[in-house]
């Protein structure tokens, strides 16, 4: 026989032959072990003994499944140690053993339904850790650097205990959220009343500077409103009870822990509101397109402004309630700002006018 003869008649033989560490073998007959590495789609269908890895291939390693039903975890190692060991392997390792993220199920019953909440991100916990809500415990993800050190020294100053947990419980806790490797169990966020607001302005020795919010659904928007007011010297913003984002963790980490010093009063009728606050003596003003430009505008003295809602803007009782309206002249091609963009040119357009009238 040639060479080639031979060549041909060696590739023939090897046609019928599973290719070696391929995924999809088949079944050719009775000289075929699927007990090498996984099993056979034929062997799965004729017998049992095909159904994974067979004690006496694995080496006692994986136990074989039973017939017509899933393999059972209860051979499945927890956890494997290793270069292997990928940060995948550890979440789903922990998932496996806690059923939730490394928590135990008492754990697991607790969060959420005790009356807490979770506020998450380094600047949110150290600004609650500097409030008046309560805090219950701080959660550090194993191994984070940098500024956690000043929240631990923090917590631990106020008797609060700092727990070291992995990366995986922290997730668990605040999901989809960037936690940045700290999150907190604190009490519940708590609405200010309208007296609050005064009282703010009157320690400050200012006249009263409220932001009153008109059905605001975006709650990053309201989180930077909420920023804002804080960073402008507002004493208060007041939101309506329906069609309206509340206090949220979202809105927390918008405001980056503004929550925690700014008064947010959260009322059941807006245009009643308005009504009690001009019978306090605080002009009212709404921001609207047809209004008079807001640096022509007399912003002094004790004022709220009413920030509208991100589509429809300022409804059309509310803005009836108002002493007057403001505008922001458009330079450009698009005609309106965003929410939190016009709250924000308002509120220094107000900071701006007390400066100058305080200066005269």
């Amino acid at each position: 026989m040639s060479k080639r003869d031979n060549k041909r008649f060696n590739d023939q033989d090897r046609k019928g032959a599973p290719k070696r560490g391929g995924k999809n073998r088949r079944d050719y007959g009775e000289g075929y072990e699927p007990g090498r590495r996984g099993s056979a789609a034929g062997a799965r269908k004729n017998s049992s003994e095909g159904r994974g890895r067979s004690a006496a291939s694995s080496g006692g390693r994986r136990q074989a499944a039973p017939a017509g039903g899933r393999r059972s975890g209860a051979g499945r190692p927890k956890r494997v140690s290793g270069a292997a060991y990928s940060r995948t392997d550890a979440k789903r390792s922990l998932l496996e053993e806690f059923g939730y993220g490394g928590f135990d199920e008492e754990e697991r019953a607790n969060i959420g339904t005790d009356g807490l909440e979770v506020v998450a991100g380094r600047n949110p916990v150290t600004e609650v850790l500097n409030g008046e809500r309560d805090v219950e415990r701080v959660f550090i993800a194993d191994g984070a650097e940098g500024s956690v050190s000043k929240i631990v020294a923090l917590a631990r100053e106020q008797g609060v205990i700092v727990d070291f947990v992995p990366k995986e419980k922290i997730d668990a806790m605040a999901p989809g959220v960037k936690h940045q490797g700290v999150v907190a169990k604190v009490s519940e966020y708590r609405y200010a009343d309208m007296e609050e607001v005064f009282e703010k302005a009157e320690e400050a020795g200012e006249d009263p500077f409220i932001i009153i919010l008109d059905e605001i659904n975006d709650p990053h928007n309201l989180g930077a409103i909420i920023r804002t007011a804080e960073c402008a010297g507002a004493h208060g913003v007041v939101i309506p009870k329906r069609r309206a984002a509340s206090l949220t963790q979202t809105v927390a980490l918008s405001a980056a822990g503004a929550v925690e010093t700014m008064p947010v009063v959260q009322v059941t009728n807006l245009a009643r509101t308005i009504e009690e606050l001009q019978e306090k003596g605080v002009w009212v003003g709404a921001a609207d397109m047809d209004g008079d430009t807001y640096y022509e505008a007399n912003l002094t003295g004790p004022i709220a402004v009413v920030i509208g809602n991100e589509g429809k803007g300022v409804g059309r009782l509310v803005k009836e309630k108002c002493d007057f309206v403001l505008s922001i002249p458009m330079y450009g091609t698009i005609n309106s700002l965003n929410a939190s963009n016009a709250a924000a040119v308002l509120m220094y357009g107000i900071r701006r006018a007390r400066s100058e009238a305080a200066a005269e």
